[in-house]
């Protein structure tokens, strides 16, 4: 859990105040691990409850997170596979290392009893799933959006078609496969596989 202090650096509603223990951050998230193993429901995660699994005190949590949710969502991202390391080689470079990142997410939440319930109740508590959205998610569209312009500044894509649009046609074969067909195959290469199919039809004609 090495990456937990630095991605809750990176979240824009941390709470700063004293400097920050790893080892007390680390017993905070392992005692939430701890609680959802013994079958707590997330709605029943009170930080009154976690402090006290955790042996620290509720204002121990509060001046490293603001609430439940944005300790949540630190706690599923401790479980996931850390952020890509982009080669910066190129734009199809780059989008194959963040469609990897997807597919070993979703080999990991297929195997993991834990990670596949916490999803699950993300997806039930509307204030948990739009914390993970602005924690998680934008980030990456945004860096997905970002990597799209550079190809098409560098002659790598064609300018005529929206980066909103471009990047969905890029991330939504992984999504579709990890989501919404939880026994598809998610093979080594997939990843390569579907973003040199997509650009085959999006690259610049020669002249």
């Amino acid at each position: 859990m090495s990456g937990l202090a630095e991605s809750q650096s990176r979240q824009p509603g941390a709470v700063r105040g004293r400097p920050r223990s790893e080892a007390v951050e680390r017993s905070i998230v392992e005692a939430v691990i701890k609680l959802l193993e013994d079958g707590v429901p997330l709605a029943e995660l009170s930080i009154e409850r976690i402090a006290r699994t955790a042996g620290v005190g509720k204002a121990t949590i509060y001046r490293r997170w603001n609430g439940k949710e944005e300790l949540f969502v630190d706690v599923v991202r401790t479980a996931e596979p850390p952020d890509a390391e982009l080669p910066g080689t190129s734009m199809r470079d780059d989008l194959v290392s963040l469609l990897e990142q997807l597919r070993q997410r979703g080999l990991m939440t297929r195997s993991s009893a834990l990670l596949h319930s916490v999803f699950a109740q993300m997806k039930s508590s509307p204030k948990v799933w739009d914390a993970y959205h602005a924690i998680v998610i934008a980030p990456r569209r945004s860096k997905q959006v970002a990597i799209l312009r550079r190809g098409q500044a560098n002659g790598e894509l064609r300018t005529d078609i929206d980066v909103e649009l471009l990047n969905d046609l890029f991330i939504g074969p992984m999504l579709f496969r990890t989501i919404m067909q939880p026994n598809a195959a998610l093979p080594q290469g997939l990843s390569e596989q579907i973003v040199d199919t997509v650009l085959e039809g999006l690259r610049p004609v020669s002249s």
